[in-house]
């Protein structure tokens, strides 16, 4: 049982103020605290399962002495009944939380799920085309409801004026509605399936991308051409044609080669690491040098205070219009992505490495899972000779009936 005092009246009770407990009598237990600094609070002292326990009933004077006699003799029935009073106000409140958060409006859920994720997402433009798809083509729709009563009706309403004149932008958004709506049940905000799923759901009342539109590839240059390519490029100057340079001779992504570091290249060694969190896949991905890479590396300034192997006039790694103009300059109908598709081409058509092979030199995911099981390593050794060819047969412009296969504009610009 908790110390019974003697009853005090309200009056001395307004003048109490030394810090400290002050039982305050009428119910076992029932004390006024005074903080240091003068706050007072109702605190009600019980045992449960043996152990003392101390309870707060609120604020005074918010809390009269009158309510906090009341709310005591509640509290300890509840214990005489085998009720944990601390629990249960704290089962309530858990409760009434979750009852809150089943009313957040679909805009405010796909606000913090951007807020949650945006710092993990390697492409910082993701944030801002999540908020703007989400702007232009949810929220006039849906932003308002509540998670909990979005239905398959309101998903309609959204991707069905979108869905056959811009196909790809409505299934990002479909996507992306689908991924905040999950985040909501995880959270506790809504129930039952989503209505946002594509597969087994979405799937059977609208028609799937591919008959709708065909997908839009980035602009390939055709393989044989890639000698000529590269004899121009060679004529061109600056530092965004060197990056192009090298995007070509590698095979790699723009951003890849735009944000290249020297500490990622071991020259001696002819080798270029890119680590996992710069790759799409999340892998880690090994570039075997050759003597055409090593030579442009080494003609590129190292620039004191910055380890970026390419850097434009402000001190900055190049963006990704930087080596697009370089191909419009040109006059070379292709995308530096597309570059990529070149040597997929060239490989593939007038070489005999394996399939695996080039591949890995993509980076790109074996689609096979059962393929992908094995290939365990990334071979290194043999995407070396397929490095080699690639690089021998852009330097060799490519001959057709005795003559010179030119594009573009071999012209030098600053």
């Amino acid at each position: 049982m908790g110390r019974k005092a003697k009853d005090l009246a309200p009056l001395t009770i307004n003048k109490l103020n030394k810090a400290g407990m002050h039982f305050v009598g009428h119910v076992s237990g029932l004390a006024l605290r005074i903080s240091n600094t003068g706050s007072k609070s109702w605190i009600l002292r019980i045992s449960i399962a043996g152990k003392r326990r101390d309870m707060g009933l609120g604020a005074y004077p918010e809390i009269t002495l009158a309510r906090a006699k009341e709310l005591a003799v509640e509290k300890r029935l509840m214990v005489q009944n085998g009720i944990d009073p601390i629990q249960a106000r704290k089962s309530a409140q858990a409760s009434l939380r979750a009852e809150r958060e089943s009313f957040i409006t679909f805009q405010d859920a796909a606000l913090q799920y951007i807020a949650a994720h945006e710092n993990g997402w390697k492409n910082k433009k993701h944030a801002s085309q999540w908020r703007n798809t989400l702007a232009t083509y949810a929220y006039p729709i849906v932003g308002s409801l509540h998670v909990k009563d979005i239905e398959l009706n309101h998903i309609l309403k959204v991707l069905e004026p979108i869905w056959y004149s811009k196909t790809e932008t409505a299934n990002r958004v479909r996507s992306r509605m689908e991924l905040v709506l999950d985040w909501a049940k995880v959270r506790g905000s809504r129930e039952g399936d989503n209505p946002a799923r594509w597969k087994g759901n979405l799937d059977a009342v609208l028609p799937a991308r591919s008959k709708v539109s065909k997908i839009r590839h980035h602009k390939a240059l055709e393989w044989h051409l890639a000698s000529s390519l590269m004899l121009n490029l060679k004529q061109q100057e600056g530092v965004s044609a060197k990056a192009l340079e090298l995007a070509l001779l590698t095979a790699c992504r723009s951003g890849e080669v735009r944000f290249a570091t020297w500490s990622e290249f071991d020259l001696e060694r002819r080798v270029w690491v890119i680590p996992a969190e710069r790759m799409k896949a999340e892998k880690e991905h090994r570039i075997p040098l050759t003597q055409s890479m090593l030579e442009l590396l080494k003609s590129v300034p190292k620039i004191a205070g910055s380890d970026y192997v390419f850097i434009n006039s402000q001190g900055k790694p190049l963006s990704d219009m930087a080596l697009t103009q370089v191909l419009r300059r040109m006059e070379i109908d292709s995308t530096v992505h597309g570059l990529r598709s070149t040597f997929r081409d060239w490989a593939g058509e007038s070489t005999a490495f394996p399939r695996e092979v080039i591949e890995h030199a993509l980076a790109h995911k074996l689609k096979d899972k059962a393929e992908a099981a094995y290939a365990r390593g990334d071979l290194f050794t043999k995407r070396i000779k397929l490095m080699e060819a690639w690089d021998e047969f852009l330097n060799n412009p490519v001959v057709y009936n005795n003559n010179v296969k030119t594009i573009g504009k071999g012209v030098k610009h600053g």
